[in-house]
């Protein structure tokens, strides 16, 4: 069983940044896409961002020039470095694993999800 664990997120100013990172265990084949998705209260769940094991990312146009997801292949962990973040950003934000690389992103498995909360 695949399991995804978060951490990093919490509250933080507007303009500020923070970075994510969910570590990876348990049977994962070798070529896939992993990622996040986020959901504001109320909104749909949107995707934000995904890398596929080789490196080539791909991102929403509302968060493109600011965030930055990245892969430690070797240490099976994924990040989101957010910065210049907006009340926007503000959400619950999940780590997620595709068994494909192509796309769209469809994850397989999801993390915990952990909270943003971007203040004005």
């Amino acid at each position: 069983q695949v399991r995804l664990v978060e951490s990093g997120g919490g509250l933080v100013q507007a303009g500020g940044s923070l970075r994510l990172s969910c570590v990876a265990s348990g049977s994962i084949y070798g070529i896939n896409r992993m990622g996040w998705y986020r959901q504001a209260p109320g909104k749909e769940r949107e995707m934000v961002a995904s890398i596929t094991s080789g490196g080539i990312t791909n991102y929403a146009d509302s968060v493109k020039g600011r965030f930055t997801t990245s892969r430690d292949n070797a240490r099976k962990t994924l990040y989101l470095q957010m910065n210049s973040l907006k009340p926007d950003d503000t959400g619950v934000y999940y780590c997620a694993l595709q068994n494909k690389m192509l796309l769209p992103f469809r994850p397989d498995y999801w993390g915990q999800g952990t909270q943003i909360t971007v203040s004005s």
